[in-house]
C-alpha cells in the first residue's frame, strides 16, 4: 500500500478525508538497511515495536525537527510502501549511557534487553555518526521516542 493510500485510508476509519482534514504525517523508514526497516515496521505492525531513538546531534546536524508529542508518523518499509499510522506519546532526550532496561523492553527489539539495545544502538549510531562527519560516544543524548501504532496495513 502507498503512503498516500495508507493515510487515506486512516483518514476514513477516523471519518475525516483528504479535503478536509488538519492532520498532517511525516513518513520514513526505520534504520539504514532493508532487513532491519522490513522487520522493524513489522514489529511496529504487530504492535511489538512501541518506541526509537535516534542521537539528539544527528537531528541537530541535519537540521530536522525533533518529533512532538500527538504528531502522527508514518512508518514505511525499505521499498516506501505504508506500513503503519503511529503517533508520538513521549518524548525523552537522555545520553545513551542513561537507557534503561524499560527503554529498551518498549523499543521490542532483538530479545528486548538492554545489553542487546546497547550493542546493536552503540553499532547503528556509531555508523550514523561517521555518515555525518563527528565521532559518537556513549555519553551523547539521545531522542527517544514513545509511540502507539493507531492504525496500520
Amino acid at each position: 500500500m502507498t503512503v498516500i493510500d495508507l493515510w487515506k485510508t486512516y483518514l476514513e476509519s477516523i471519518g475525516e478525508d483528504l479535503d478536509s482534514t488538519a492532520k498532517t504525517y511525516e513518513s520514513w523508514h526505520f534504520c539504514n538497511n532493508e532487513k532491519d526497516a522490513n522487520a522493524l515496521a513489522e514489529l511496529t505492525k504487530l504492535g511489538v515495536k512501541r518506541a526509537t531513538a535516534g542521537l539528539l546531534k544527528s537531528y541537530e546536524v541535519e537540521k530536522e525537527p525533533l518529533p512532538k508529542v500527538d504528531e502522527l508518523h508514518i512508518i514505511e518499509d525499505w521499498y516506501g510502501n505504508g506500513i503503519c499510522v503511529i503517533k508520538v506519546k513521549s518524548v525523552e532526550i537522555l545520553p545513551f549511557n542513561e537507557v534503561t532496561e524499560s527503554h529498551a523492553e518498549i523499543e521490542g527489539e532483538g530479545d528486548k534487553s538492554l545489553e542487546y539495545w546497547r550493542e546493536e544502538h552503540f553499532k547503528f549510531f556509531s555508523q550514523d555518526a561517521e555518515g555525518l562527519n563527528f565521532s559518537f560516544t556513549e555519553d551523547m543524548e539521545i531522542v527517544f521516542m514513545i509511540f502507539d501504532p493507531v492504525f496500520c496495513s
